[in-house]
């Protein structure tokens, strides 16, 4: 094991130690309350062969949140003082330092099938409908049909919202054989039983959040390196305003093609298609032999075009050094695709 990686929790360790001594609480925070890790992103020819690592810190949404406005400033902090540790190790040096949130298992704001505000209309219709046919009000055979339909419609809400319907109900004569068994024997031991039993339901559709986030793969691929760097990649889109900053975006667009190569790039499976030897760093070279590898035969040949068209697009904008907003925007999103179509081809996005 490479000396940088198997020290890489004693490196944190003592960083974090290093801001508490020296006063600077946000970095030791953020060191002490993140999950960090210490990574190899590259490798450099110069003077015999260099090795690049980066410290990738995901915290949690709060601290985040928290400290969001200062997070540059933070990574900056938390590089220049990594750069006097990595004295110690020769040929070896800190390319970057990424701050990012921790990934959620939920998507804040999911859109739905249903909305949460109609979901809501339809439970509190149930709930009056199954309190009026055992008060003495309606007849179950003029309401059980629309019953019936509510049914179905509210258990696809609740169930893709990880809600479980306490309703077991599927039928009005079914609740009419719970309530006539003597086991709730008033009006009132009716209500209750159906306030105890709609309530809890109706408390968790409520506490969902709403928004407008649906995207074909939002959820991340399974490769840590290229998740994290997506999320920052998308993080630092939204944050930048200046030429400096939207340039970084791209550098980071780089980064994440880099590591996605190294994920799936086998040397011995997939060759080159100019016969050059890839390195560690050429992400294009090696994307381009995996595709060829991976898609094979004519009719293939606009799937194969498609990827490659993705991944020229992707490589070329995270090489300009001016950029704007709509360069920054597009480089995200190109190399975003070229994550998804991978990931794709490589079984990454296979029903589980």
């Amino acid at each position: 094991m490479e000396p940088v990686i198997q020290d890489s929790a004693k490196i944190i360790a003592t960083l974090g130690n290093l801001f508490k001594r020296d006063g600077l609480m946000l970095e030791y925070e953020v060191l002490s309350q993140g999950e960090c890790v210490i990574e190899a992103t590259g490798y450099d020819n110069w003077n015999g062969g260099t090795e690049v690592y980066g410290i990738f810190c995901k915290i949690p949404l709060d601290l985040y949140s928290k400290y969001e406005h200062e997070i540059k400033s933070i990574e900056q902090s938390i590089k220049k003082k990594a750069d006097k540790l990595f004295r110690t190790y020769p040929q070896c040096w800190i390319g970057e330092v990424l701050v990012a949130p921790a990934l959620s298992n939920e998507i804040q704001g999911k859109i739905y099938k249903i909305t949460s505000e109609e979901l809501l209309k339809l439970l509190e219709c149930q709930k009056r409908l199954m309190i009026s046919v055992s008060t003495g009000g309606q007849k179950i055979d003029d309401v059980n049909p629309d019953y019936q339909s509510r049914f179905k419609v509210i258990s696809d809400g609740l169930s893709e919202r990880g809600i479980k319907n306490n309703n077991p109900f599927k039928d009005l004569w079914e609740w009419y054989g719970k309530w006539s068994d003597t086991s709730l024997p008033t009006y009132q031991s009716r209500r209750v039983y159906i306030a105890e039993m709609f309530d809890p339901i109706l408390e968790s559709v409520k506490s969902l959040q709403k928004g407008s986030i649906n995207p074909v793969f939002e959820e991340p691929t399974g490769w840590t390196r290229v998740d994290r760097n997506i999320v920052e990649v998308k993080l630092r889109l939204v944050q930048s305003s200046t030429e400096e900053q939207y340039q970084a975006v791209g550098l980071l667009c780089r980064e994440t093609l880099i590591s996605l190569a190294q994920v799936v790039f086998i040397e011995d499976e997939h060759k080159t298609l100019d016969g050059v030897k890839a390195s560690k760093t050429d992400a294009k070279r090696m994307l381009e032999a995996y595709i060829s590898n991976q898609i094979t035969g004519k009719t293939n040949e606009n799937i194969r075009k498609y990827a490659r068209a993705s991944l020229e697009l992707a490589n070329e904008l995270t090489h300009k050094r001016t950029a704007e907003y709509r360069h920054a925007a597009m480089c995200a999103e190109a190399t975003n695709a070229v994550v998804n179509i991978i990931a794709i081809i490589s079984g990454q996005r296979d029903p589980k």
